[in-house]
């Protein structure tokens, strides 16, 4: 596969790539800068820096995004600059923030927590219902690879220090994962970061710390293995007219000078065709 460089902007940590069909436009975080930002229909990048750590994102329609900060999830309206909270993280505990985040197919937003500093396991995955966080799982070190199959009947998650890629059966009308199992599992130094599903239903996952994204079929068989130009992929997500183009998030964060002068391309927005299209993002309904 040939990638290529969107754009000559750096992310410190960038992250949850998202395709706005509305728009024709691309957005994703850097969480560490901290910054939106947006490819829009004419090629042109543009950010907006934000005031807090933003872990990720989600489409709510009308140029709007639902947007999870350190502490809080908050509406962000492109066009006017303007944030409203939507839900404020319960009994925040010192040192904790939002990270990876996603709609299911019904509309429910669903983002877990992590501590910034320490990774230890005290993070948790809430489900946004309305404007109340409901916590669905705790004990989690770095919340990732949320994604869900094309009927909405299956939720992946990864808590990335575990190396693992879960499989839950999902109720789509209750919103309630059943306990699941290790679909796939990585192999030390790289782990499951961001993930997406594409249209034959197939898991692509973003391996940190390996070079490669690795498609899975919704078995675990590992289907396809694409060698990344960086070291360090952090996200995916299918954008595009058709939704033809696989974006790759990457992160240039604790890299010496010397490193990204040999790694040119980290922190970079990368993107390529796999061959296979992806799926509509959801759109975020506040009464899911």
């Amino acid at each position: 596969m040939t990638f290529r460089r969107i754009g000559s902007q750096r992310d410190i940590l960038g992250e949850s790539p998202v395709w706005d069909a509305e728009a024709q436009s691309l957005f994703w975080v850097d969480i560490r800068r901290p910054a939106l930002r947006r490819l829009d229909r004419d090629g042109q990048v543009e950010t907006r820096v934000m005031p807090d750590l933003v872990g990720s994102l989600a489409l709510a329609g009308k140029g709007r995004l639902l947007v999870a900060f350190a502490g809080e999830v908050a509406l962000y309206d492109w066009a006017a600059s303007r944030t409203e909270t939507v839900a404020v993280l319960p009994d925040r505990p010192p040192g904790h923030r939002f990270n990876d985040g996603r709609c299911d197919r019904q509309g429910r937003f669903w983002v877990g927590t992590m501590h910034n500093d320490t990774r230890a396991p005290e993070g948790t995955l809430f489900r946004l219902d309305g404007t109340r966080l409901t916590p669905v799982r705790d004990g989690i070190c770095i919340p990732n690879s949320l994604a869900w199959s094309p009927d909405g009947r299956t939720m992946y998650f990864a808590d990335s220090l575990r190396r693992a890629i879960e499989a839950h059966p999902f109720d789509p009308r209750t919103g309630v994962p059943q306990p699941g199992r290790d679909i796939a599992r990585t192999s030390p130094p790289g782990f499951p970061d961001g993930s997406t599903v594409d249209a034959e239903g197939f898991l692509w996952n973003a391996e940190f710390h390996s070079a490669r994204l690795v498609r899975y079929a919704p078995d675990g068989r590992i289907d396809r293995v694409v060698p990344t130009p960086v070291d360090r992929p952090t996200s995916c997500g299918f954008g595009g007219p058709a939704l033809q183009t696989l974006y790759v998030t990457t992160t240039s964060q604790a890299m010496s000078e010397t490193e990204l002068r040999e790694h040119p391309l980290a922190g970079a927005l990368l993107a390529f065709e796999p061959g296979v299209p992806g799926l509509p993002e959801p759109l975020w309904k506040p009464a899911a």
